[in-house]
């Protein structure tokens, strides 16, 4: 290791060790380096540095004046440099300091408990969440960890994939009573919809059904751009929309009370989502704190991925409405 002056720091430690320990024999048997090695080392730093630092002899070793002032600041400096590379080595151990995490602006109520939970367990760490659309530059922009759909572009990140969020058709209980309920695709035409994206376009939602896909022209009085509205809106009656499946089993209490108000339509017909993983920059030397997030988060989403898709399957092969999920007793 070279200093930024050019003195190698591992003669500057030998010579603070040969002090310290009184001679040469002492300071190599805490070295575990031959008695000659550690004398060249000496030898190569004053000459280095141009100036005697030890007066030897054959009994003891006396301190220049200069290697009494070297030797001073040179322990502090080595004292300083150990205690820095022992904090940063706690810190990418111990389960404490910040997270940074991004996410899909309609991740909200799927996140919200799962953090609450987390952070319960490790309340030395600190989240920093930012929920957006766009899709940040994790590395530019300092981020730990994210949450993301669709392919993985940026081949510097490695993802680790937690399933697909398929999606389906519902409403709300009040909709059903006043406007009845489709029976068959091509009646979603004729129906109120929850739009999601630009208005003022005309609407083809593409569904896989019995058939394989199909295609029917919708039209409604919204148009949204965020999951979570879409779900108060169908709540509120104003429509049909398209919901992920995950979204209303994962979002704790509310979640169960939404899912209780709403009716699955055409469960036979469903829209296949994109992969869904948590990413994050390169591996090495990453902290402990983020390890364990994205550990947590895999098992739990992933979970969340998989019940879905079984309720889902469930419904679609009975053609029921979905029923509200019940919570499993923890096992102490």
């Amino acid at each position: 290791m070279t200093a930024t002056n050019g003195l190698d720091l591992n003669h500057v430690n030998t010579f603070v060790r040969v002090v310290d320990a009184g001679s040469f024999t002492a300071a190599a048997r805490t070295l575990g380096l031959p008695k000659s090695s550690v004398s060249r080392r000496v030898s190569a730093l004053e000459g280095a540095l141009r100036v005697r630092l030890l007066q030897r002899s054959t009994r003891k070793l006396v301190l220049t004046e200069a290697g009494r002032l070297y030797f001073e600041r040179a322990r502090a400096a080595l004292g300083g440099l150990a205690d820095a590379s022992a904090t940063v080595t706690d810190m990418s151990r111990d389960v404490a300091g910040p997270i940074r995490f991004t996410a899909a602006g309609d991740s909200t109520g799927m996140l919200a408990g799962l953090f609450g939970e987390f952070l319960a367990r490790h309340p030395k760490v600190q989240l920093d969440v930012v929920l957006t659309p766009r899709r940040v530059d994790l590395v530019a922009e300092g981020f730990d960890l994210a949450l993301r759909g669709g392919r993985l572009i940026d081949s510097s990140l490695v993802a680790r994939r937690l399933g697909r969020f398929n999606l389906g058709l519902f409403a709300s209980r009040a909709y059903v009573r006043k406007a009845g309920r489709p029976t068959r695709l091509a009646d979603l035409a004729r129906h109120r919809c929850i739009l999601l994206g630009e208005a003022g376009e005309p609407r083809q939602l593409r569904l896989t059904g019995p058939g394989g896909e199909e295609t029917v022209a919708i039209d409604g009085p919204l148009v949204v751009h965020d999951m979570s509205f879409a779900v108060d809106a169908i709540v509120a009656g104003i429509g049909i929309g398209v919901v992920p499946e995950i979204y209303l089993g994962s979002m704790g209490p509310r979640g169960r009370a939404v899912r209780g108000e709403l009716v699955r339509m055409l469960p036979e017909y469903g829209l296949i989502g994109t992969d869904v993983a948590l990413v994050s920059p390169t591996k090495a030397y990453e902290p402990a704190r983020v390890k364990l997030l994205r550990d947590f988060l895999a098992d739990r989403l992933g979970g969340m991925v998989r019940a879905c898709t079984s309720v889902a399957a469930e419904e679609k092969r009975n053609g029921q409405e979905p029923r509200p999920r019940k919570r499993r007793a923890r096992q102490g």
